[in-house]
C-alpha cells in the first residue's frame, strides 16, 4: 500500500457484507460503503471537482464524512477536513487560506456560514448533508445543492486517479492553540506508511476487532483512529456524530461492544470521575485503550489501571506527523512515559545549540519517518522552521531514560526555571492530580510580589470546596513529593481550563489572564 490508491483499490475490492460502519441504528457493511464513496465521487465529478481542486469537509463523524475523504482522495483532489465545532470565522478563514473549491457540509451548520460562504471567492459549489428536500439555502454566487439528490456523472476512465506517494492528499489544519492555523500538506503516502508503521506494530489490528474512537476525524488521531486503520485492517468502526461525553461512551460501550477505544486524557480523566460517582462503565469487550493529544499523567494512567484492569498505550503523534512515532507497548506500559519509537520513525533530543543530550536529561524532541508532512499550505517561513533537513521539531521538551523511554518535560514554551532550576508543569500537575478534590489543574509560570518566578497551580476543584483548606492541604501534598523551588507558591480555583478542540490545555490563555 505505497499510496492512497493501492489503499482505495484494496478498499474497492471489498464487496462483502462485512460491517464496516456502525453509525446510529445503522450498520454499513464494506459492499455499501463502497457504494457510497463511488457515488459521492459521482457527485464530485458533476460539480467539476477537479485534480488539485481542495475540497472541504465540514462534516460529523458519519459515513458521509469518510466517503467524500475517499471520494476526493480517489479523484486526485485535496480533501480538507475541518471541525464543525470551530466557530464561524475559523472555518471561512481555513477555507479561504487554501482556496477551496467546493465544500460538503451538515445541514445544522450551514446557515450560519451563509454570508461567510458568500465572500469566498474560489468557492464554487456546495452539497449539505442530511438536509430535507427542499431546506437547501441559497447562498449568493454559489450552486447548493442537497447531497443526497445531487446529480451524478460518470467516473473518468482513470479511477482512481493515478498518483504518486508524494502527491498531496489532504490538508490538516493545527488547532490553532497559539495562533492562525495552518494547514498541514500530508501526500498519498502517508496514511499508508502510518499503517504499516504504528497500526501493525503496536495496536495489531484485526477484522473483528469495533474501534471507537473519542477523538474526531477532522483531527490526524481521529483520521487514524477511525478511517485509515480499521478500513486498512477491514475491522468496523463505531461513529459517533456527538461530544464524547461520559454518559454517550457509556452508552456506546454497552451497545456496541468495542474491542480497541481510543480516548484523550481528559476523557480518561472524565470516565474515572464519572465511575467515582456511580456511573457504570462496562469495559468488558475492550482489548486495547490508546490515548494521545497530551501525555497521559502517571496517576490517571494508575487509576484507569487499578480501577478497570486495562493498560492505556499513551502515545505523543502530531498533525504533522499524522499519527503517532513514539508509544508504549501493550504488556511493556510504563505509567508517566510516553514509551519508545515505533519502528519506522527516529527520534532525537537536543539542546538548545542542536547538540545531542545525555540520557537523562531534558531536550527538544526531533523527529523524522515518512508520514511527516510536506510542509505547511502556503507558509514557507513556518515551514522552514518547522521541517528542517528531513527532521520535524515537534516542539516538545522530552527526556529518555536508560532502557529507552521517553517521558514528556513539556511544550518548549510551557517550561519555565524557578530559582534557575526549569520546572516541568506535567510533573508538578501529576502531583496534584493525587488530591481527591482536584478534578482538573494546570501548571504555570507566577510572579511573586517581588517579582520572581514561581510555580502557580490553576486548579478545578470537584463540587463546592473551602479554597484556604483545599490550598494548605495540596501544599502540604507538594511538601511531601516535590522539591522546594517546584512547589506552587500561588493557587487559583477556577470553574474551567480553557482548551483546545483535542483537549490540549491552552496555558497561553491562564498566563494572558495572569
Amino acid at each position: 500500500m505505497g499510496n492512497m490508491v493501492n489503499l482505495f483499490d484494496y478498499f474497492l475490492s471489498d464487496a462483502s457484507e462485512a460491517p464496516a460502519i456502525y453509525f446510529g441504528d445503522d450498520v454499513l457493511s464494506y459492499a455499501r460503503l463502497r457504494e457510497l464513496t463511488v457515488e459521492t465521487a459521482k457527485r464530485f465529478v458533476a460539480a467539476g471537482l477537479q485534480p488539485g481542486d481542495r475540497v472541504g469537509l465540514v462534516l460529523f463523524d458519519s459515513p458521509e464524512f469518510i466517503a467524500s475523504f475517499l471520494a476526493a482522495s480517489g479523484l486526485g483532489a485535496i480533501a480538507v477536513p475541518i471541525n464543525p465545532a470551530l466557530g464561524a470565522r475559523d472555518i471561512s478563514f481555513i477555507l479561504g487560506d487554501c482556496a477551496t473549491r467546493g465544500l460538503v457540509i451538515e445541514s445544522t451548520l450551514v446557515s450560519e456560514l451563509i454570508s461567510s460562504l458568500e465572500t469566498l471567492p474560489h468557492l464554487q459549489w456546495v452539497m449539505v448533508v442530511r438536509a430535507e428536500r427542499e431546506s437547501v439555502p441559497s447562498i449568493r454566487g454559489k450552486t447548493a445543492v442537497n447531497f443526497s439528490t445531487a446529480r451524478r456523472d460518470e467516473l473518468p476512465g482513470s479511477f482512481p486517479h493515478p498518483v504518486s506517494k508524494d502527491t498531496p492528499a489532504f490538508l490538516l489544519y493545527t488547532s490553532g492553540s497559539t495562533g492562525q492555523p495552518k494547514g498541514a500538506i500530508h501526500a498519498h503516502g502517508d496514511i499508508p506508511y502510518t499503517v504499516e508503521t504504528y497500526c501493525r506494530h503496536v495496536l495489531n489490528i484485526k477484522p473483528e476487532d469495533r474501534i471507537f474512537s473519542a477523538s474526531k476525524l477532522p483531527f490526524a488521531y481521529g483520521l487514524g483512529n477511525s478511517l485509515s486503520f480499521p478500513l486498512a485492517s477491514r475491522a468496523s468502526v463505531i461513529l459517533y456524530p456527538g461530544k464524547p461525553t461520559p454518559e454517550a461512551i457509556q452508552d456506546i460501550f454497552a451497545r456496541y461492544r468495542p474491542t480497541v477505544f481510543f480516548g484523550v486524557p481528559v476523557v480518561y480523566n472524565a470516565l474515572l470521575a464519572f465511575h467515582r460517582q456511580g456511573g457504570r462503565l462496562d469495559v468488558s469487550s475492550l482489548r486495547l485503550c490508546v490515548s494521545a493529544g497530551e501525555a497521559l499523567p502517571a496517576s490517571v494512567s494508575q487509576a484507569w489501571m487499578e480501577t478497570f484492569g486495562l493498560e492505556i498505550l499513551d502515545g505523543i503523534g502530531s498533525t504533522e506527523m499524522l499519527h503517532i512515532f513514539i508509544s508504549n507497548r501493550a504488556g511493556q506500559v510504563r505509567h508517566g512515559s510516553s514509551g519508545f519509537p515505533v519502528p519506522g520513525y527516529e527520534v532525537k533530543l537536543i539542546d538548545d545549540e542542536g547538540r545531542p543530550v545525555e540520557i537523562g536529561q531534558q531536550g527538544h524532541l526531533w523527529v523524522r519517518g515518512e508520514s511527516a508532512a510536506r510542509g505547511y499550505w502556503r507558509r514557507p517561513d513556518i515551514t522552514a522552521r518547522t521541517f528542517v533537513q528531513g527532521w520535524v521539531r515537534t516542539g516538545d521538551m522530552y527526556r529518555c531514560d536508560p532502557q529507552g523511554y521517553y517521558y514528556h518535560i513539556g511544550r518548549s514554551d510551557d517550561c519555565f526555571k524557578v530559582s534557575g532550576q526549569w520546572v516541568s508543569p506535567l510533573e508538578i500537575e501529576d502531583v496534584l492530580r493525587r488530591h481527591e478534590r482536584v478534578q482538573d489543574v494546570a501548571v504555570i509560570e507566577g510572579k511573586t510580589e517581588e517579582g520572581f518566578s514561581c510555580v502557580k497551580a490553576v486548579v478545578v476543584p470537584t463540587g463546592n470546596i473551602d479554597p484556604d483548606r483545599l490550598k494548605d492541604e495540596l501544599l502540604d501534598l507538594a511538601e511531601e513529593s516535590l522539591p522546594r523551588f517546584k512547589r506552587p507558591k500561588i493557587f487559583e480555583f477556577v470553574a474551567d481550563l480553557p482548551r483546545t478542540p483535542t483537549g490540549k490545555v491552552q496555558r497561553f490563555k491562564l498566563r494572558q489572564l495572569g
